[in-house]
């Protein structure tokens, strides 16, 4: 009963294949290679169209802090959520990569920024006022950290709200695959048509060992060059890129990143029954892979005995996460450690 998080979980034995047929030959080095490239076909389906530039990284939060360092000067901020997680997970790498750059932190439920809290932020930028830090960049999270979701509509209208004001838009997508397997939304609407810059569009949770892919679209695209400069001096150019491309590969082919982040969502979903037909309240709704149920110090400590693995979250709940190969048995050993 591991629900400790979806980075725990073992990659699919499809990702272990892609490596293996990718480990042949001489290619070229720094993500020179055809692997690599013939990547650009399958993202330019997954995103309905062909005006993006992509690098790709082990780490979201290399994805994440290069991202911003593109769009955030050493002088500037980037507004974001309280609970996101550049700001909780991050030990400070994107105010690194960008060489002092702040994150202006923003309240609302479930990790989800509240607009208020947005256009009151927005109103106050200032750059003539020399003691502000003005804000740069707008940065959402989705899935967020409380395992809530935006809709394409609502990144649409915070993207302009923040356009309005000159600021770039990232998405921190370390769960897109979560958001978008409920059908509700296509990628392209999620991202460029609702405005996003620039995404780090994950992988790894999904089901792949360590592959993360900066996507810059349209306008943002002349930060191409920045972005490939700033990855290399922070150690961030794989020399066998083609091994993050293999899993890249892998997990689009066929839709495989939608179906096994489909499957998280459908054991979280079972999950999230288990602890309400117990009597539990949940602090946050189900919008994905993430369950977070107000437990009793007894209920905890029972399910910690049964062999649980899962962690304390702020506000009195905790945190289980499903991944793709969450197993029925895990659900009903839940169920089963609760009747005791």
């Amino acid at each position: 009963m591991n629900f400790s998080s979806d980075t725990s979980a073992p990659a699919h034995p499809r990702v272990i294949e892609a490596l293996a047929s990718a480990n042949t030959g001489m290619e070229a080095s720094y993500g020179g290679d055809t692997v690599t490239a013939a990547l650009r076909g399958k993202l330019a389906a997954i995103f309905e169209t062909e005006d993006f530039d992509y690098w790709l990284t082990a780490s979201g939060t290399a994805s994440n802090a290069l991202a911003l360092s593109c769009f955030c000067s050493s002088i500037g901020a980037v507004l974001c959520h309280e609970e996101a997680h550049i700001a909780r997970d991050e030990r400070g790498a994107p105010e690194f990569f960008s060489g002092g750059g702040k994150l202006q932190l923003l309240t609302g439920f479930g990790a989800r920024i509240d607009r208020d809290a947005l256009e009151t932020a927005l109103r106050q930028i200032n750059p003539a006022f020399v003691h502000e830090t003005p804000a740069e960049a707008l940065s959402l999270t989705n899935l967020t950290e409380c395992g809530t979701a935006y809709r394409a509509a609502e990144v649409a209208l915070y993207a302009g709200l923040a356009k309005e004001k000159g600021l770039a838009v990232h998405l921190d997508g370390a769960r897109l695959g979560n958001v978008l397997a409920k059908g509700k939304a296509t990628a392209a609407d999620m991202t460029w048509r609702a405005g996003v810059d620039v995404l780090t569009f994950g992988l790894t949770k999904t089901g792949a060992i360590g592959c993360e892919i900066i996507l810059l679209f349209g306008d943002a695209r002349k930060k191409f060059g920045e972005l490939k400069a700033r990855a290399k001096r922070a150690g961030h150019m794989p020399p066998k890129m083609r091994f993050l491309a293999a899993q890249a590969h892998a997990m689009l082919e066929g839709g495989l990143w939608l179906e096994l982040a489909g499957q998280a969502n459908a054991r979280a979903q079972a999950l999230a029954d288990v602890f309400t037909q117990a009597g539990f309240d949940l602090a946050y709704p189900v919008d994905g892979n993430e369950v977070f149920p107000r437990l009793t110090d007894e209920a905890a400590g029972r399910l910690t005995a049964a062999g649980g693995v899962f962690y304390p979250w702020p506000g009195g709940a905790y945190r289980f996460v499903c991944s793709w190969s969450t197993a029925e048995a895990e659900i009903a050993a839940v169920a089963g450690a609760l009747k005791a």
